[in-house]
């Protein structure tokens, strides 16, 4: 009496057959662990009962974990505390009494969308803390606050010189730059909006440098809408929850400052 299954079988084909076991179980682990943050996913649609219905997919979302970070503290995902809930001040266009709102019809602003934080001002509720260096300092902060840091002299100090507008219009006066410690680099132009005023954060990006008039150039929003930039809580340090809503406030600009920006080329 013979076993079939022996004589057929090697230790190649076993390898072989363990590997695969072994891989689909990665996959499996690893697609559920890219569900621990953004899942289950939201959606309009309600189940007979009225409740909304909510996505996972295939594997689940797995169960709670919890990290614990470089500062000491902790934190647990997936974590219902931590979903976003903001509600947002637009609304589906192609809604039907009946049916509701068309799969996939785009969002209409039901006021302004820049300080709404809609569209292309959308912006992730980051931690309200700073990014930090190794050693536990905030990472970006103002020059003025460091030292053993200065402007290289090919470069244009932005320090005086006047901000404007897309409009042509002066915005404020830069006082300051913030700097980034751990890449040498300016991040922000702390700007004074009127002698004495508050000062608001430009990012780098948005701007273009007139060395020759002592001008900062900006084209993301007009004068006026520096006014509507958002605060920073600290005069030494700057939260990543701030940076998100300060530069999605500029970049939402390039479509949102102007009318004439939204409107169709034809």
């Amino acid at each position: 009496m013979t076993n079939n299954f022996l004589e057929y079988t090697d230790t190649a084909q076993i390898a072989l057959y363990g590997f695969w076991i072994f891989f689909a179980g990665l996959i499996w682990y690893l697609h559920r662990e890219d569900k621990r943050e953004g899942y289950p996913l939201d959606t309009h649609r309600v189940d007979r009962n009225g409740n909304p219905v909510q996505v996972e997919g295939l594997p689940p979302v797995p169960c709670p974990k919890t990290f614990r970070l470089a500062d000491g503290s902790t934190i647990q995902a997936p974590s219902a505390s931590r979903d976003d809930r903001r509600p947002v001040a637009a609304r589906q266009v192609g809604w039907d009494d009946r049916y509701g709102p068309d799969v996939g019809a785009p969002l209409e602003p039901t006021g302004d969308p820049m300080v709404d934080g809609v569209g292309p001002a959308a912006y992730a509720e980051r931690a309200d803390q700073p990014e930090r260096m190794v050693d536990g300092t905030p990472m970006i902060v103002p020059m003025r606050s460091v030292s053993g840091w200065s402007i290289a002299s090919r470069d244009p100090d932005p320090r005086g010189m006047t901000v404007i507008g897309l409009d042509g219009a002066q915005a404020g006066v830069v006082r300051d730059v913030w700097v980034d410690k751990a890449e040498p680099q300016i991040r922000y132009l702390e700007v004074e909006l009127s002698p004495g005023g508050r000062p608001v954060l430009l990012p780098s990006g948005f701007v273009r440098y007139d060395a020759a008039g002592r001008k900062v150039k900006v084209v993301a929003i007009t004068a006026g809408q520096f006014a509507g930039v958002p605060s920073i809580a600290s005069s030494t340090q700057v939260t990543k929850l701030e940076e998100d809503r300060i530069t999605a406030y500029f970049g939402s600009g390039h479509l949102l400052a102007v009318p004439s920006r939204s409107e169709p080329l034809i």
